[in-house]
């Protein structure tokens, strides 16, 4: 495998993502509605009724148990450490965003180029199928990769101006840094990677795309349930599925390869 083959590859990729912004688009809405949802949810909602989160006897009672979890609510007032325990729970939304919004990407990465008959090209240069398959994924990755960073860094910041005092601090923990730098993105890759290998079995990207679903539901049920208090998940597990994911895209991309068929993919396809 050369790395050279794999970056001349993903530099055509991201070349056609970038003289077509719309493709771009579905993760840019994504990324700002993660942004902006929680603090409809965390800030302007209380404002408005004056009815502060700490005060909700449920909140109260998830964030007591929160506290023995997680490190980073220990100190806090009783409003900040509810402010500070639901930003943790929301930037699980940065995990969802980038899947949904990339898998269009690296769905119609393969069967676009199937159906503008540009995939010959390809299949008959000394590229091995895994660089050509590692390749696309990477370029889909990438752009949805700076998108969600740039949103992280509005996230953080709104926190640190909007939040109760103390509860921008709280959300800079190793816990935080494993969900959005290690568990986020081998997500992300898992998800790709399985899309572009079915997305050379078939000739409609919609197919491709509901793969996103298998690790999205996961996500958001994860959310719901440490928010409603059912669970914490702590740092220690939180690597533990990293390593788990990474392991998970390593065995997709073997799968990926020996389901790709290069020589009869274009010839069963119509």
């Amino acid at each position: 495998m050369k790395p050279d083959r794999i970056a001349a590859l993903m530099g055509k990729e991201l070349r056609e993502f970038r003289s077509s912004p719309a493709a771009v688009l579905p993760v840019v809405a994504l990324v700002v509605l993660c942004t902006l949802l929680p603090f409809v949810v965390v800030v302007m909602l209380p404002r408005i009724t004056g009815e502060s989160m700490a005060s909700d006897r449920t909140i109260q009672q998830v964030v007591a148990f929160a506290r023995t979890k997680l490190p980073g609510l220990a100190g806090l007032s009783p409003r900040a450490a509810a402010e500070a325990f639901l930003f943790q729970q929301f930037l699980f939304l940065f995990l969802v965003a980038p899947i949904v919004g990339a898998v269009s990407l690296a769905a119609y990465s393969v069967v676009g180029e199937k159906q503008g008959r540009t995939l010959e090209p390809l299949l008959t240069t000394p590229m091995t199928t895994a660089e050509l398959l590692i390749a696309k994924v990477l370029a889909a990755f990438l752009p949805s990769l700076v998108i969600e960073l740039i949103g992280l860094c509005v996230y953080f910041a709104l926190v640190w101006l909007l939040a109760a005092p103390g509860v921008g601090a709280a959300l800079f923990t190793g816990r935080s840094a494993i969900l959005v730098g290690l568990l986020g993105p081998f997500a992300s890759l898992a998800a790709l990677q399985m899309t572009i290998a079915i997305s050379s079995r078939v000739n409609d990207p919609r197919s491709a795309q509901q793969i996103a679903v298998l690790l999205v539901l996961p996500l958001v049920i994860v959310l719901v349930g440490q928010i409603a208090g059912a669970f914490v998940i702590t740092s220690t597990v939180l690597l533990l599925m990293s390593v788990g994911l990474g392991a998970v895209w390593v065995l997709l991309i073997l799968f990926s390869v020996a389901l790709f068929e290069r020589e009869t993919i274009l010839t069963r396809w119509k």
